[in-house]
Parts: C-alpha cells; sequence; structure tokens
C-alpha cells in the first residue's frame, strides 16, 4: 500500500512539475515575443523619423530631449513616425514614453469596444500582457481634462510595471517627465502624483470618472484628492485649464487595488 502511495505521489509531483514548466515556458515565450513586436514597432517609428526629409523646425529653442528636432507630417497632418504605425493598425491614438526605463510602447483606444485590449495585442491578437490603452471615453486630441490610460504589472517589466518604481519618491526625483505624443502632436507631461486606491465598487478613488471637470471646483477636488492620497508631495498642484493623464495598474497591497501615477502637461 504504501509503495503505491510513494508511486502515486512522485507521479503528481511529476504533473504538477510538468504543467508549472509548461506555464513558465509559456510566459517566457510570449514575454519574448511580445517585447520583439514592441521592440519592433518601436525601431519602426523612429527609423521613420530619422529617415524622413525636415519639412518644418520649431521657431523656438526648446530644451534638449523634450521635443523632437522637426515636427515631420504627412499631407493628413499626421507626424510621420506614426503614419505607418497607424496604418497597420487604426486603433493608435497614439505613443507613450519615459526615458531611461523600458516603457516605450503604442497607445491605442477602442471607443465602441471598452477593454478590448486589456487582453489583446497590438495585433489585436489576445495576450495576457493587452497593450495600452486609454480609457473610451476620452478626447486624445482635444484633449480631455483627464485621460486615464491603463496598462498590466508585468512581471518582465514591461508595459506599466515601471509606475511601480515611482513609489520611491528618488525615482520621480530622478526621472519626472511622461512622453505622450498624440499622432499629430508631441507633448511632455510631468508627474505630481502617485497613490494607490481600491477599484472595488463603492470603495476608493474613483480617478477614472474625472474625464470632463465641471468646473473649477470639481478639477481642483480632484487634483486635491490626487495629492491627498500620493506616496509624497512634489511640489506641483495643476491649475483649472491644465491637462491630466494618469497611469493605472494593478496594485497588490490591496483587494482589487491600483496604482496610480498622475501627470500634467506642461508642452
Amino acid at each position: 500500500m504504501k509503495k503505491y502511495v510513494y508511486i502515486l505521489t512522485v507521479v503528481l509531483l511529476v504533473l504538477v512539475f510538468g504543467v508549472s514548466a509548461f506555464f513558465v515556458g509559456s510566459y517566457v515565450i510570449e514575454s519574448r515575443e511580445q517585447a520583439e513586436k514592441n521592440a519592433a514597432l518601436a525601431a519602426l517609428k523612429d527609423s521613420v523619423k530619422e529617415t524622413a526629409p525636415a519639412q518644418t523646425e520649431p521657431e523656438e529653442a526648446v530644451p534638449e530631449g523634450t521635443f523632437s528636432a522637426a515636427e515631420i507630417r504627412n499631407e493628413n497632418g499626421m507626424l510621420v513616425e506614426y503614419a505607418e504605425i497607424h496604418a497597420q493598425n487604426t486603433d493608435l491614438v497614439g505613443w507613450i514614453r519615459i526615458d531611461g526605463t523600458p516603457l516605450n510602447n503604442p497607445v491605442m483606444q477602442t471607443p465602441d469596444r471598452p477593454n478590448f485590449y486589456l487582453d489583446h495585442d497590438f495585433d489585436g491578437n489576445e495576450s495576457e500582457w493587452g497593450a495600452i490603452y486609454a480609457r473610451e471615453e476620452c478626447d486624445i486630441n482635444e484633449p480631455s481634462d483627464n485621460i486615464t490610460l491603463y496598462g498590466h504589472n508585468m512581471l518582465d517589466g514591461s508595459m506599466f510595471s515601471v509606475v511601480h518604481d515611482y513609489i520611491d519618491r528618488q525615482t520621480w526625483e530622478n526621472n519626472p517627465l511622461i512622453f505622450f505624443d498624440t499622432l499629430t502632436d508631441y507633448h511632455v507631461y510631468k508627474i505630481f502624483a502617485v497613490f494607490k486606491t481600491s477599484a472595488n465598487l463603492g470603495e476608493g478613488f474613483t480617478y477614472h470618472n474625472m474625464i470632463e471637470a465641471k468646473d473649477k471646483a470639481d478639477f481642483d477636488a480632484f487634483i486635491s484628492k490626487c495629492k491627498e492620497l500620493s506616496f509624497y508631495d512634489t511640489g506641483i498642484t495643476p491649475q483649472y485649464g491644465d491637462k491630466v493623464i494618469c497611469l493605472s495598474t494593478c496594485e497588490y497591497t490591496l483587494m482589487n487595488g491600483r496604482l496610480v501615477m498622475a501627470a500634467v502637461r506642461i508642452s
């Protein structure tokens, strides 16, 4: 009897190990595939910009690293580095990056298919990685007073896992800028708050529901709550009329938690 129990235990352990190895292997493979896809898109964007003939130069000097040397557009007014990528998938609405980090990704939006890119990649294929995407009600180009961008907190450091680094004030002090381009304009945002909250219904701060402020009081209340919950005081307080983005990802110290990095447009 003991012999059969021993054999059964060994068989079960082998099965568990095999299943675990399969899932770990699948994760590693998809991680590599998604990284390669995103790197190819980023390389395409950069190569198109580098080889395009200059058309218009900024009228005034700007800080190094804030803008590209020239805003080169096609006949439709679209920045040329995004035109070919947009042709591959017209759900593309922009591009987000934080220099010196892995975050350098296309931003998608599907107003008629909420949360489609929660579990689909840039090509529209089902994926645990999904893609970074804007909340469906937000206007990217106007833009809305607050645009919420969603991205997974992936173990391989991709997507919005970088947001967790900003719980540390030193990270913010060293690297406070987010570059979030639309298809027609370059924009720079400065992080003013990093906070966590619960996404459970009726609990936490519903930052994502603030899209267009009803008035100054409404906007100020939103900013005040972001700063109140922030892990540290950045000394930055957006004013009514400013434009804000919130990078939202999962947070695991709270039940159904969210970690949010809020930034105000400075150019």
